[in-house]
């Protein structure tokens, strides 16, 4: 904290009236990074997209420039939470939510799905959590690759993923039946 104001110039007082603690202070820099990514991702035109593919290498090309444009955004997003428990657990509650969200447009994307099916649970907190590690890796250099290579192979593995996701879920229907 102290830190914080001497890099601010701001009198501890200061913080304390728009911040109860450091954590705080974190998740609220947390949120306004992931606030951001949601607005780029927005933006992008995947509506305009030809198909699966290019709708997912749209959204998928909107995340990687945003984090590469300004790698302390992905420290922020993927790193930072990893050394602090308040932001750990706001990261996990706001993952959580992503995974439902995702989860919700898959199946509406699948059509009639089987009821009673929670398989896209896992196919969603497997993208959710997969895509976040591997933009972690990638920022740190532990995946070598090229920013559009990314791009692309996280548009198909997702792709790859739905689909896979989806044929279980009808696979499992039919043996119930």
């Amino acid at each position: 904290m102290r830190a914080v104001c001497a890099q601010a110039a701001l009198n501890p007082r200061y913080f304390y009236e728009s911040f109860e603690d450091i954590d705080a202070l974190l998740v609220a820099v947390y949120d306004h990074v992931a606030a951001q990514l949601a607005q780029a991702i927005s933006v992008a035109p995947i509506r305009a997209a030809k198909s699966s593919l290019d709708a997912a290498r749209r959204g998928m090309e909107a995340i990687v420039r945003f984090i590469d444009e300004d790698r302390r955004r992905a420290r922020v997003l993927y790193v930072e939470a990893l050394g602090n428990e308040a932001l750990a657990r706001h990261r996990l509650a706001m993952d959580r939510a992503a995974v439902v969200s995702l989860e919700e447009q898959a199946i509406e994307a699948a059509g009639a799905w089987p009821q009673g099916e929670r398989v896209s649970q896992v196919g969603a907190a497997m993208l959710i959590g997969g895509i976040s590690g591997v933009l972690r890796d990638w920022i740190d250099g532990r995946i070598a690759v090229t920013r559009d290579q990314l791009v692309d192979d996280l548009a198909e593995l997702s792709l790859a993923l739905g689909e896979t996701t989806e044929k279980i879920a009808r696979r499992r229907a039919r043996s119930k039946k």
